[in-house]
């Protein structure tokens, strides 16, 4: 298997790929979500939104986390509009949103072609509480297909998950765990190519690889660049590894 991990932004990386390249397009983006005013958006980071005040570990901000809800849904339709020119026919979207966003996600999939299939809940056992309230223990993966699902393939995927964020070895503040990854990577036909824009620590390359599929990542910050080389290159040699741009 073949991996290629992309220095830059990932709407201006997703223009320079040949039609019907992919198989599968799973993204975990930014969420853009509760900043409700100005300061909100531009005033908090993604570790003071996602992470527990006093939690022990100190990992690195990640960028755009400053959009408002119309200029969040309008980038996010241009970047899986692009996703789906690049896609081969039966080709599956993924994109992970938590519940203020999954409106919007459902929204932008079908705007950019994709025929909305479904949202599948990924629950969080170690989830943060809400005092007074219910927890907040879910996430959303939306999916959608280009045409239809290929009904040739042998192939049955659970409709849910239920796994806690990674605490051994954590390196990123929205860190999917690697057991999920490597179920949704599935949807791939063996040996075809997963594309993951915002591709973050490297969880959905490394399970693309575990599982047999080539790997397209695009990372805009550099230090989670270092962070995903670093994983994906565990999992191959270097003749198999091509870290690109910046783009």
């Amino acid at each position: 298997m073949s991996s290629t991990l992309h220095r830059g932004d990932a709407l201006t990386v997703l223009k320079t790929l040949p039609d019907e390249s992919i198989n599968a397009f799973i993204t975990d983006p930014p969420y853009n979500s509760g900043g409700r005013t100005t300061s909100d958006r531009t005033g908090r980071t993604a570790r003071a939104k996602y992470v527990i005040s006093g939690s022990a570990h100190d990992l690195q901000n990640f960028p755009g986390e400053n959009r408002d809800q119309r200029s969040y849904r309008s980038w996010l339709t241009a970047l899986l509009t692009e996703a789906y020119r690049a896609s081969t026919e039966h080709s599956v979207a993924m994109v992970f949103a938590d519940w203020r966003q999954e409106p919007t996600t459902s929204d932008a999939l079908q705007m950019a072609g994709w025929t909305w299939s479904g949202t599948i809940p990924w629950s969080k056992p170690a989830s943060r509480p809400r005092k007074g309230g219910f927890k907040q223990a879910s996430e959303f993966i939306t999916w959608g297909v280009k045409g239809s699902l290929d009904h040739t393939r042998d192939l049955y995927l659970p409709g849910y998950f239920v796994a806690s964020q990674p605490r051994k070895d954590r390196v990123h503040i929205t860190q999917k765990p690697v057991e999920i990854m490597q179920q949704l990577v599935q949807i791939c036909p063996e040996g075809g190519t997963v594309l993951a824009p915002f591709t973050g620590s490297g969880s959905t390359g490394v399970a693309a690889l575990r599982e047999g599929r080539h790997f397209i990542g695009v990372e805009l910050s550099d230090h989670y660049v270092g962070v995903a080389e670093g994983r994906l290159r565990a999992k191959l040699t270097q003749d198999d590894f091509v870290l690109a741009g910046p783009e």
